[in-house]
């Protein structure tokens, strides 16, 4: 069994129980405890669990935006470099907050004759240092934690737009719930920008396929490119997901 499908059946686990001894993860994935005390050793470092004596239990929260930044940068970037590619010149582009949207901006910021939209400033930022691209930063209450603005007034201005295309990252992307995260107010950004746009890109990495976060905000019939790497053709989710969305493009 692959590292990453355990990791998937162990956050399986723990999104029914909250709580799951080392025992019983043994028992249900059929290798040595050694194995799983280092998938949990792993899995804790992304930030992603809490280890307890005897077993694991959920965080309750995203990863820190530190730690989400250094985790899986490789994958990450290719996704990048992917997603520019379904990018035109003269294209309006909503983009929200995250580490992949860091990544995609910087894929992007060498491109000319795009207008931004976004609510981050890391991302506003990357397209503002070099000339040639429209760089619009959504006012609203500012969040220093994730370095964006978020709440009503920010929801309110995203109306305003009418973009070609709404690009996005999740926490979690399932065949039924479809495109969802952790925090209310992101996902509150997050459904407004695809309400208003032609068409949604997301981006999201192999860790994220069959993830069900706590508040959906796009269903997966209205996202028309999922962006992946390859190793999420190893996942259990990923036919689901596959009938569900318009296209899936491997980076």
């Amino acid at each position: 069994m692959w590292h990453e499908e355990r990791h998937s059946r162990i956050r399986d686990l723990l999104r029914t129980s909250g709580q799951v001894s080392v025992e019983r993860i043994v028992t249900e994935l059929g290798v040595s405890r050694e194995t799983i005390r280092r998938d949990l050793v792993e899995l804790a470092e992304r930030g992603e669990i809490r280890r307890v004596h005897g077993g694991a239990v959920l965080t309750g929260d995203e990863p820190p935006i530190d730690v989400r930044h250094a985790t899986r940068v490789r994958e990450k970037r290719a996704i990048a470099k992917k997603v520019a590619s379904l990018v035109e010149s003269g294209q309006t582009i909503f983009m929200d907050a995250g580490s992949t949207m860091n990544l995609v901006a910087e894929a992007l910021a060498t491109r000319s004759g795009l207008t931004i939209v976004t609510n981050a400033v890391d991302v506003a930022s990357r397209f503002a240092a070099r000339a040639g691209n429209d760089v619009h930063l959504l006012g609203g209450r500012f969040n220093a934690q994730t370095g964006c603005t978020q709440g009503a007034a920010t929801v309110a201005e995203i109306a305003r737009y009418q973009p070609h295309l709404t690009i996005l990252s999740p926490v979690g992307i399932d065949a039924k719930a479809g495109a969802s995260s952790f925090e209310m107010e992101e996902a509150e950004i997050a459904r407004a920008m695809c309400a208003n746009a032609r068409r949604i890109v997301i981006a999201a990495d192999h860790s994220k396929m069959g993830v069900r976060s706590r508040v959906a905000w796009c269903p997966a019939d209205r996202i028309d490119v999922l962006v992946t790497d390859r190793r999420s053709e190893k996942s259990r989710a990923i036919a689901a997901i596959r009938k569900a969305v318009g296209d899936i493009a491997y980076a």
